[in-house]
């Protein structure tokens, strides 16, 4: 426990001595910081995603950086420190976890998910949907939405009745096509995602997660057409660009 101690005093001694002597890190508001982090958080979930164990140490490095640096803004405006940000994480996690430090008892991860949900509420949430940000991306937005309404009971019994609502509103939406109404395809195309969503959820898929894999796979199929290509693209039917990604494909299938 001690050099992970170490380590940490060591960080809040460099930030408050950057904070201090660097232009740059004297510069700095929390305003300025939220793109940085952002785009930190979304480096860490591409390292994830690729299983790179050493980029991860590096991009938590980062995001630890940032949870300091603003924690040090806090404590010169007179808010909060980062004592009272970790005291307040660990009351948080005690409170939440009365199976552990209370006398409540669970019976799996399903009870423990419940029980989180309705001491939100307790606590004076006025919602289940409040913990959920506004500036997810939508397709996490729904899974999160998903997962916190189904914690209070509003859950399909089984995954056939998800599966009839997925078709369902594929229906809806080549009507909606049909009809030529533009607003209206635009919302049953929402519903068929949504729906999808919660269909993965049954499937314990996640979308995000899925969707990027088929992203990557996509760029790298396509870019190994462009490397290949004997003429501009432009001047390539769809055929002769298809054969460049069948080909891709076979390499995929003998490399993985």
């Amino acid at each position: 426990m001690e050099p992970k101690l170490k380590a940490f005093e060591r960080l809040l001694n460099i930030m408050d001595e950057l904070r201090e002597k660097c232009p740059w890190d004297k510069k700095q508001t929390m305003q300025s910081l939220r793109n940085l982090t952002i785009e930190e958080t979304y480096e860490l979930a591409d390292a994830i995603l690729e299983s790179d164990l050493s980029e991860i140490k590096e991009e938590l490095g980062d995001l630890m950086l940032h949870m300091v640096f603003y924690a040090k803004i806090a404590d010169e405006l007179k808010a909060f420190d980062i004592a009272d940000v970790l005291n307040g994480v660990c009351e948080k996690l005690i409170s939440r976890h009365p199976h552990i430090y209370g006398d409540v008892t669970v019976n799996g991860e399903e009870d423990v998910m419940k029980n989180w949900e309705q001491l939100k509420l307790k606590e004076g949430k006025k919602s289940v949907l409040s913990g959920v940000p506004n500036s997810l991306p939508a397709l996490i937005k729904a899974q999160r939405m998903q997962e916190k309404t189904a914690q209070v009971g509003f859950e399909w019994d089984n995954i056939a009745d998800v599966w009839a609502k997925v078709e369902e509103e594929i229906a809806e939406l080549k009507q909606a096509i049909a009809s030529k109404d533009q607003s209206k395809i635009q919302e049953e195309y929402g519903d068929v995602l949504f729906s999808l969503v919660n269909y993965g959820r049954f499937l314990k898929v996640d979308p995000e997660t899925s969707l990027e894999l088929i992203n990557k796979k996509f760029k790298k199929r396509f870019q190994f057409i462009e490397s290949q290509a004997t003429k501009p693209l432009q001047e390539m039917s769809l055929t002769e660009m298809d054969d460049l990604w069948n080909k891709a494909k076979e390499i995929e299938s003998i490399v993985g």
